[in-house]
């Protein structure tokens, strides 16, 4: 259903628009004007006033059977990424590590229950799960997700966790809630996650924090492997060490950059990141 504000600067449609948007989802990529309506609970004529729109301004095109969202919503999310600066600063780390592994290396950030790849540099394997800047899995079982979920307040956690996801992916592990809390337990006191197979057949991976100038975890990174090429004790024993200096010196870097003073200029286009499947 669209957002309702409470407050009175709240641009009803501004909301629509952006509920329209994100509507269009991996498994449903082309949605008849029907579809739109029906996923955002929207009026037909509405809805199609907000395509319509959207056509205009380049995000959606219309095809024979419904409507697509086209590539330029990318810039939405690049221009996040890029404000931020975490991937400039990113990059040579994360090349270095992929060098060094010879495994898809990754970063992502928290939203709700979800984490969100912002960063990512892959090699090609023959069995791996498809990931591109914005892609979305449950928090919990990912090592990325259990990072940025043992960061937060239990608390908060426990509340962030409560927060219906948005990536269609049904992982294998469900835990009870006394073990994810022993799990972010474990995750807080050593400073870094793995996960064996608990998003997806096949797939295991560590992860560590990336932190600011404050201490303030911002996001985390990984090395992503997969199971009938890598053991965990390789994992753990080989890559764990590569990964946190890579960790180590991103957060060195991202806290030197909060402190030099910014001039405002558009992104150059070696400065985005690879949008690219592993």
């Amino acid at each position: 259903m669209p957002r309702e504000g409470t407050g009175p600067d709240f641009i009803e449609a501004l909301a629509r628009g952006l509920e329209v948007i994100t509507a269009f989802q991996p498994r449903r990529p082309v949605m008849s004007l029907s579809d739109v309506a029906s996923a955002t609970g929207l009026a037909r004529p509405t809805a199609r006033r907000i395509l319509l729109t959207l056509g205009e301004l380049g995000y959606v095109r219309r095809q024979d059977d419904g409507f697509a969202l086209t590539p330029r919503v990318l810039d939405l999310g690049v221009a996040y990424v890029c404000s931020t600066g975490l991937w400039d600063v990113a990059r040579p780390h994360l090349e270095w590590l992929v060098e060094r592994t010879n495994e898809s290396c990754s970063i992502a950030q928290l939203d709700g229950s979800d984490i969100v790849y912002v960063a990512r540099v892959s090699v090609p394997k023959i069995v791996a799960l498809t990931v591109q800047i914005g892609t979305r899995f449950p928090a919990l079982q990912t090592s990325l997700g259990k990072v940025l979920l043992a960061a937060l307040p239990p608390d908060d956690a426990a509340r962030t966790l409560a927060e219906p996801g948005r990536s269609g992916l049904v992982p294998v592990w469900q835990p009870h809630r006394e073990e994810w809390e022993a799990e972010l337990r474990e995750v807080r006191a050593r400073g870094w996650a793995v996960t064996d197979e608990q998003l997806a057949r096949g797939i295991r991976s560590v992860a560590a924090p990336l932190r600011d100038g404050s201490g303030r975890v911002v996001a985390s990174i990984n090395v992503n492997a997969h199971a009938a090429e890598t053991s965990v004790e390789t994992l753990l024993h080989t890559y764990l060490p590569l990964l946190l200096r890579a960790a180590g010196e991103i957060s060195v870097d991202f806290a030197r950059l909060e402190t030099v003073p910014h001039t405002t200029r558009p992104p150059s286009a070696e400065a985005l990141p690879r949008v690219v499947n592993p």
